[in-house]
């Protein structure tokens, strides 16, 4: 498979030597010092573009691709809210493909059916408060993490005695979504149900980067084979 890369930084060079790895072949490397070459023949002829890139910048970058016929995966985060319905209508109805994930992690994959499942059982047990709590290295600059917000979104959706996900709120009809930023941590995700009884915990500890970059060769090697908006539970059937 042909695969062009959208952002060089540690993420997109693991990404290159999985890829490699793997047999395929990159065609194309764009970062932010050769815009350029969304307009050469090489990023062109790529089957996948995966991108990984910053907030402001994925959406134009989906467009870009798009404009030459190059299929996305991208793991950027924090463009949803303000492009999500325009991504949701290309992929639709104009015929365009993005695998998008807030975190290809195979192991997240699992922790969230995981998550899920829990959620509809604690449903039935309401003496249990729930919360959940991200930590990231110093250089994310958005928060809380996409995967943070998936697993909040998860458990608002299974637990009826929760409205929506708020940070830093004290307020019980929300479930409360806490941020850290320290040192070089690639991502744990932790959730906590805690009753006068006892404490139930669930977490998601990345000791690397290594599962996220696998995580989107295979969603690209997927992807090449399908159209339209997809994401890691179109992968994963749990």
């Amino acid at each position: 498979m042909k695969i062009a890369l959208i952002g060089y930084g540690k993420m997109g060079k693991m990404i290159e030597q999985i890829a490699i790895d793997r047999g395929h072949e990159i065609v194309s490397i764009i970062d932010i010092d050769n815009q350029q070459d969304f307009d050469s023949p090489e990023f062109a002829s790529a089957d996948v573009a995966i991108e990984f890139t910053a907030p402001q910048a994925a959406y134009g970058n989906y467009l870009k691709a798009w404009s030459k016929g190059v299929k996305v995966v991208s793991g950027s985060t924090g463009w949803m809210k303000e492009h999500g319905d325009e991504v949701r209508k290309a992929c639709s109805e104009d015929g365009k493909t993005l695998f998008w994930a807030s975190n290809f992690s195979i192991g997240v994959a699992i922790f969230s059916a995981v998550n899920r499942y829990l959620a509809k059982i604690m449903n039935q047990f309401p003496q249990y408060d729930v919360e959940l709590e991200e930590t990231h290295h110093v250089h994310k600059l958005d928060h809380p993490s996409g995967t943070a917000i998936t697993l909040a979104e998860e458990i608002v959706e299974n637990i009826d005695r929760k409205e929506a996900w708020k940070e830093d709120t004290t307020d019980k009809k929300y479930l409360r979504v806490d941020n850290i930023r320290r040192g070089e941590v690639p991502g744990i995700h932790t959730i906590r149900y805690d009753s006068d009884a006892d404490l139930i915990t669930i977490t998601h500890d990345a000791h690397s980067r290594k599962g996220f970059a696998l995580g989107a060769v295979l969603a690209a090697e997927y992807t090449k084979e399908h159209q339209g908006l997809l994401t890691i539970s179109d992968m994963f059937k749990f």
